[in-house]
C-alpha cells in the first residue's frame, strides 16, 4: 500500500506533530525500546523546534516589519528627534524547551527510521506517535491518462506532461509522435522526468507533429492514451 508522508507540509501542523510526537515518546517511548537518554533527546528536539516555529519565527517576521519601517523613517522620516534603533528581543523559552544542537529534524527523522526497523513499534504505537502516513489511494486505470502540452523552445518541441498526482504510483511516461511523413505514429521515448525535449530537427517544409502518450506502472503501459496533441513546426 502506498502511503502519503507522514510529516507536515505547513508549520502549524509540524508544530502539532513535534508537539504529539514529544508527548507520545514521553508516554511510550520506553515500551518501544527507547532508552531514557534517547526519550530525553527526542522530546528536547521537538520542542525546541516548536519554540522557534511558533514563537521565534513570528517575532522575527513582526520585527522586519518593524526594522524597514524603520529605514524608511531614516530616508523619508519627519521627526526632528535623533533615532534609536529598535532592537530584536527573542520571547522567553517555555519552562520546558531549551537549544539544543542543530539537525534538531535530521535526528527526529533518524530516530523515526530506527524505531520502524526496530520491531518493537506496534502498529498501534506507531499511529500514537504519527510516524504513519495515510493510506494514498491508486489511480484510477480506466481513465487513467496522461495531458500532453507542446511549445517550440530554441527551435525544439517541449512535449509537457505531469504525473497527475500519481507519483507514487507511476514509474514513466512512454510518448509516441506522427511527424506527418507517412508512416504515422511511431514510438519517441519513455520519460522518467516530466518534461520532454524533442531533438528531432525540423523538416524542410511547414509540418504539423502530432503527439500522444501512456503512462508506465512497474514498467508496463497503465491506464490509457492520452488524446493526441498537434504543433506546427516551421521549416
Amino acid at each position: 500500500m502506498k502511503r502519503n508522508s507522514f510529516f507536515p507540509t505547513d508549520i502549524n501542523g509540524q508544530s502539532a506533530w513535534f508537539t504529539n510526537y514529544a508527548n507520545q515518546m514521553k508516554a511510550i517511548g520506553a515500551l518501544i525500546g527507547r532508552t531514557p537518554a534517547q526519550i530525553l533527546s527526542s522530546v528536547a528536539d521537538c520542542l525546541w523546534l516548536v519554540y522557534l516555529l511558533q514563537e521565534w519565527l513570528p517575532a522575527t517576521r513582526k520585527f522586519s516589519t518593524t526594522a524597514t519601517k524603520t529605514v524608511t523613517d531614516a530616508q523619508t522620516g519627519t521627526n526632528p528627534n535623533v533615532m534609536v534603533l529598535p532592537a530584536f528581543v527573542a520571547p522567553a523559552l517555555p519552562g520546558d524547551a531549551s537549544p539544543v544542537a542543530p539537525g534538531a529534524l535530521n535526528r527526529i527523522f533518524a530516530e523515526v527510521a530506527d524505531i520502524k526497523n526496530s520491531g518493537k513499534c506496534s502498529d498501534a504505537n506507531a499511529n500514537l506517535l504519527g510516524i504513519v502516513g495515510t493510506a494514498q489511494p491508486g489511480p484510477d486505470l480506466t481513465t487513467l491518462q496522461p495531458v500532453l502540452s507542446l511549445v517550440i523552445i530554441n527551435g525544439q518541441v517541449l512535449v509537457k506532461w505531469t504525473w497527475g498526482g500519481y507519483v507514487a504510483f507511476l514509474s514513466s511516461c512512454e510518448i509516441w509522435v506522427d511527424r506527418g511523413d507517412g508512416k504515422g505514429f511511431v514510438f519517441l521515448t519513455i520519460d522518467t522526468t516530466p518534461g520532454y525535449t524533442d531533438t528531432q530537427a525540423f523538416p524542410a517544409a511547414l509540418t504539423k507533429w502530432i503527439y500522444k502518450a501512456i503512462y508506465h506502472m512497474d514498467e508496463q503501459q497503465a491506464g490509457l492514451w492520452s488524446q493526441p496533441v498537434s504543433i506546427t513546426v516551421p521549416a
